[in-house]
């Protein structure tokens, strides 16, 4: 009895804490985050200049065409016997201006030995220039049916991918009805919703940054090249397109982007609103430190909310750790053990 009442107790193990943590970062004004799409810059809607039935499809879509390449082929039978139509008269017309042209030779024969008589030959002069002009007006026709039995052919008129088809074969189309749309592949850019609330802001935007889904950890400028006037009805929005800096070609139509717009508010350090912790009415948080790593509470000066987050205006400098959950179970030089770090919503990763 005696013994065991002498026997020290053995001390308690030091208690270490797991904790989540941020690196303390100063950013460039507000972060608005947006979703959007690749689209083309240029996107062409052909289209037949000439009504008529499609009797073949040559292209597909996403096929990458070439300029003067053959994409659809309407049925010319109508148009072919136009022409021929045009070419009968384009030859009468030249073989009766053939026989007035002989005939006002002889009577200019006649008018110099004063066998006609002046108002007969101002006669069949006139009937000469009536001639020509008849040609004139034929050949014309003529070029004008041929130039539409060429139009029967629909070919690209530059190089690009096929984005759509419209109309298939079969199909009876008028003029000017759009067939197919083809995508130039030399500009691409970003299609984007903004919020009326936020029109302002990303108009005066300083930095705007695009992200890839489907290119994890590469990151593209972009800069606004033009905003609707008018909001979309439906969603209430304003459809923008945002211009892509630098080499697109590795960047396919229709890729999902996400946009980050930096505002031109002030820089500021941010922090969660689970890291503040308040002693006697006072902001603070836990600053992790030292080796072995220990908390250490830092008070704080804080300024302007921003949903789930907080500006701190002074007590905290860029590159510090700090702890953004678990706060009230800390004390003062406690030692912890990072879980992992925490990032703000919209903050650059």
């Amino acid at each position: 009895m005696l013994l065991g009442a002498c026997a020290k107790e053995e001390p308690k193990p030091e208690v270490i804490r797991p904790v989540r943590t941020m690196t303390v970062a100063r950013e460039s004004g507000d972060v608005l985050t947006l979703a959007g799409d690749v689209r083309p810059r240029y996107e062409t809607a052909l289209a037949f200049r000439v009504p008529g039935q499609i009797i073949e499809r040559r292209a597909e879509v996403g096929a990458v065409v070439t300029p003067g390449q053959v994409l659809a082929v309407l049925d010319a039978t109508d148009l072919k016997l136009a022409q021929s139509a045009a070419t009968a008269r384009l030859t009468q017309a030249e073989s009766q201006a053939t026989l007035a042209q002989a005939e006002h030779k002889r009577y200019t024969e006649l008018r110099a030995q004063n066998f006609i008589s002046q108002a007969e030959f101002d006669r069949r002069d006139t009937q000469v220039k009536q001639a020509l002009e008849s040609v004139a007006a034929a050949r014309a026709e003529f070029s004008q049916i041929a130039n539409q039995v060429g139009y029967g052919t629909l070919v690209a008129p530059h190089a690009g991918v096929i984005a759509s088809i419209e109309i298939d074969v079969g199909r009876v189309v008028a003029a000017g009805q759009p067939v197919a749309r083809l995508a130039r592949q030399d500009e691409k850019e970003i299609a984007v919703s903004v919020p009326e609330n936020q029109l302002p802001a990303v108009k005066t935007a300083k930095i705007i940054e695009i992200r890839l889904w489907s290119k994890p950890g590469a990151t593209y400028q972009g800069r606004l090249r033009e905003i609707s006037p008018i909001a979309d009805p439906a969603s209430r929005t304003y459809p923008a397109r945002l211009s892509i800096v630098g080499g697109t070609n590795a960047i396919a139509f229709g890729m999902s982007a996400e946009v980050r717009v930096v505002t031109n508010g002030a820089e500021s350090i941010r922090v969660p609103l689970t890291a503040l912790f308040h002693q006697q009415d006072r902001p603070a948080v836990w600053v992790v430190e030292g080796t072995p790593l220990a908390a250490r509470l830092a008070p704080v000066t804080t300024g302007a909310v921003h949903g789930n987050s907080v500006e701190i205006a002074a007590g905290l400098v860029p590159d510090q750790l700090i702890v953004t959950a678990g706060v009230h179970m800390l004390t003062a030089g406690q030692r912890v053990r990072l879980l992992g770090e925490t990032k703000l919503v919209g903050a650059p990763q």
